[in-house]
């Protein structure tokens, strides 16, 4: 037999919750990082290449369609040879990166916190 299933206690969302609207501007690969990594100043392509060494050429290419479709960066075509293009964060792609720090902390911490138990065993060893 089956354990009894527990009514939530969380408060039901209303149909166009404000987190899923957020995520939604943060879902795809990479797409966190691209926003990061256009907070300190607008970048290139090739820049964002370097800044990002995993992300492979179509998926940066695919994920900056998507994001200025998304309305969080702008697209600004340079006047230079050969043509380039220069991406920077919108407002609103302003306005995600304490959400993005914030994580970022978290991810720092979690890292300390498995890195001392290996630290522990090598030691032990």
């Amino acid at each position: 037999m089956g354990l009894p299933m527990r009514k939530s206690k969380v408060v039901e969302p209303a149909p166009l919750c404000p987190l899923t609207q957020c995520m939604r501007l943060l879902q795809g690969a990479w797409a966190p990082n691209v926003i990061w990594y256009l907070s300190g100043e607008p970048r290139r392509f090739g820049e964002l290449r370097h800044d990002i060494p995993p992300i492979s050429a179509r998926v940066l290419s695919a994920r900056l369609r998507e994001l200025e479709a998304k309305g969080l960066i702008t697209r600004r075509v340079l006047d230079s040879s050969p043509p380039s293009a220069e991406y920077a964060l919108t407002d609103l792609g302003r306005e995600l990166i304490p959400a993005i720090r914030a994580i970022v902390e978290v991810g720092l911490k979690l890292k300390q916190r498995t890195a001392a138990p290996r630290k522990a065993r090598a030691r032990a060893a």
